[in-house]
């Protein structure tokens, strides 16, 4: 990992000097941007289209509505197995013998680093500038809901994995479609899977690829001064190309170094600017409840906060897309309700804990612009947004509000959000190949035509603007949602007879404790 940094970090350098005549190549930036947003706009209209009568996005309300019923289904599993999952995250009920690739706490460190990222940092400057400070209470809502959803995928991921002679594993939504619905006697379970598998190729080529390196390119860029974003596009895909050649477990060793590294880091300083600015939280909070019901003047009131805190926290946390699934999928356990309680501790750490304090911190540094007589905040009809010290928006804004505490802090952002996306990214490519190798097939050769793919688009994604990166990659995640959900409805039942199964077998003792 050190030589890959390393490497990174001279490949960077060693591009700085011709930055400055790499202005003139800036229009490829420019064309790329405008046939990306060409080809992809109407299918974004699309997903995000507002219920008839209404400007409520019907995607929205499909997430909320699932997230409920998992929720009532089994009996509010995020709360009644808090401590549980801690355990086995601490590896309490770990036997050593069990099939999987990686630990509980590896998979859960790999699935955060595709979930705990630029979401909780770009995602949620660019819900708070849209939807108001109110956007965060949904977000919290959103993700407290989305534990049991969460529950849910990553049971069946586990359950229904394929185990190989060689101790590999590949699971996820592909797989337990096919075998569940097979199971209950259910048809186009294999139709199910094989548009699943061809949304997720586009999330990881979208959401999980192309969002992280817009937003690096961006923090970088406002650190070190203006330059096209091919260039940062180039450094980024060499050093990914160069470990996720390395498979899983060479990704699990890297993200369980560095999700806990920049999650701690993070936290740590956000904790601190609310420290120094504690008589101003209460207001914060004030400000965060009346925005949820009341919009604050932004427009779309109450609607707008809503529909921006759960199209965040979907993005962020990504309970119900059945990404964390594939992850967890490679789990050493012959319990798969195990790994259902490891991954609803997701949501908790990214949405409720990280997000939240992101947007107290960018509520009270004041860049949100507001009018002194009224409260509202002002609203940039021209940007689509409420307008910002300085104009800017997500990475930028977020990095804005922490240098108001902190002048140095923009610096050692630069170094966490590369280091988020490129968790991310590398994350995010195991959940792509493993749902392109569902399509055609397992092959070095197959599996190479994927990872160059992936790291072509880690390019198009730097050099292209914000507002298309963000909007396709939101649409293939949502899509993904779409046919992952219809497959939870059906499959729930048999989650609860694994649930109620386990639990039982843990009261009486069955179940043991390793260490």
């Amino acid at each position: 990992m050190n030589k890959l940094l390393t490497f990174a970090m001279a490949a960077f350098a060693s591009l700085l000097p011709g930055l400055a005549a790499a202005q003139e190549a800036v229009g490829i930036d420019q064309r790329i941007n405008q046939i990306f947003a060409d080809y992809t706009g109407w299918y974004v209209s699309f997903i995000f289209a507002p219920l008839p009568g209404t400007n409520f996005s019907w995607i929205a309300l499909w997430l909320v509505v699932g997230a409920v019923v998992f929720t009532v289904y089994f009996g509010a599993i995020q709360l009644k197995g808090f401590w549980h999952s801690i355990q086995l995250v601490k590896g309490d009920y770990s036997d050593p013998d069990d099939a999987g690739e990686v630990s509980h706490f590896q998979a859960l460190a790999t699935a955060l680093s595709g979930t705990v990222g630029l979401g909780n940092i770009a995602g949620v400057a660019v819900a708070v500038s849209i939807g108001g400070p109110g956007a965060t209470f949904w977000m919290v809502i959103a993700g407290l809901f989305g534990m049991a959803t969460k529950f849910t995928e990553c049971t069946l991921g586990v359950k229904y994995r394929n185990e190989f002679p060689d101790g590999h594993v590949s699971g996820g939504p592909m797989y337990y479609i096919v075998k569940g619905f097979s199971e209950r006697g259910l048809p186009l379970g294999g139709f199910m899977a094989v548009l699943f598998s061809i949304f997720t190729i586009l999330g990881a080529l979208g959401g999980g690829n192309m969002f992280q390196a817009n937003q690096a390119h961006a923090q970088l860029a406002g650190v070190l001064g203006d330059y096209p974003g091919w260039i940062t596009g180039v450094v980024l895909a060499g050093v990914t190309f160069a470990v996720i050649a390395g498979g899983l477990k060479s990704i699990a060793r890297v993200t369980e170094k560095i999700v806990p590294f920049m999650g701690i880091f993070y936290v740590l300083v956000s904790i601190l600017i609310l420290i120094i600015n504690w008589d101003m939280i209460g207001w914060a909070f004030g400000q965060i409840f009346m925005g949820a019901f009341t919009g604050l003047g932004v427009v779309g009131g109450f609607t707008g906060a809503l529909i921006q805190g759960f199209r965040r926290a979907a993005f962020s946390n990504e309970a119900g897309i059945g990404s964390a699934a594939i992850a967890h999928s490679a789990v050493r356990t012959k319990e798969p309700v195990t790994e259902g309680y490891v991954a609803l501790l997701e949501p908790f750490i990214d949405t409720v804990v990280i997000c939240t304090m992101t947007a107290l911190v960018i509520v009270i540094s004041g860049v949100l612009n507001q009018d002194p007589e009224t409260g509202l905040y002002i609203w940039n009809a021209e940007a689509g947004r409420i307008a910002t010290e300085g104009d800017v928006s997500g990475v930028a804004l977020t990095s804005a509000a922490y240098a108001r505490a902190f002048s140095w802090f923009p610096v050692l952002l630069m170094v966490a959000v590369v280091l988020f996306a490129f968790s991310t990214m590398i994350s995010w490519s195991y959940y792509g190949l493993k749902a392109w190798t569902y399509l055609f097939g397992e092959g070095a050769a197959k599996e190479l035509t994927f990872k160059v793919i992936f790291c072509l688009f880690i390019v198009i994604g730097a050099a292209a603007s914000l507002g298309p990166v963000i909007d396709f990659s939101d649409a293939m995640l949502f899509s993904m949602a779409i046919v992952n959900i219809i497959a939870l409805y059906f499959l729930m039942p048999i989650v609860k007879r694994e649930l109620n199964s386990y639990v039982a077998r843990l009261r009486s003792g069955e179940i043991v404790k390793h260490k």
